[in-house]
């Protein structure tokens, strides 16, 4: 069973920059793809970004793509997302979670982080 805690979110201006960072223990994780998620206040959840942990490949969705960056430390078991150029409309909880790899379900969530980014 793999546990995920998300750390680093908060109230950025527009235009500002976050890091999120989410802890990953109790697996393999070399055998996981690791994924950011939002969900925003009256929307359903949606994709953000995932790597797989080991090689590292990565995705996006179109909403982030050149302002958004996931990236791993597999010597600390940590899965980052960088946020640059925010914007009000990435305002959401946003959670980490995880998959193994070749399947399509996410089974282990974290919390969530709360980003708020102000114009």
């Amino acid at each position: 069973q793999v546990q995920l805690v998300e750390s680093g979110g908060g109230l950025v201006q527009a235009g500002g920059s976050l890091r999120l960072s989410c802890a990953a223990s109790g697996g393999a994780l070399s055998n996981y793809v690791l994924g950011w998620f939002r969900q925003a206040p009256g929307k359903e959840r949606e994709f953000v970004a995932a790597i797989l942990y080991n090689p590292s490949s990565s995705a996006y969705a179109d909403s982030v793509k050149g302002r958004f960056t996931i990236s791993r430390d597999m010597r600390v078991n940590m899965v980052y997302l960088q946020m640059n150029s925010l914007k009000p409309e990435d305002t959401a909880l946003y959670y980490c979670a995880a998959r193994f790899r070749g399947a399509q379900e996410y089974i282990y969530w974290g919390q969530g982080t709360q980003v708020t980014v102000s114009s």
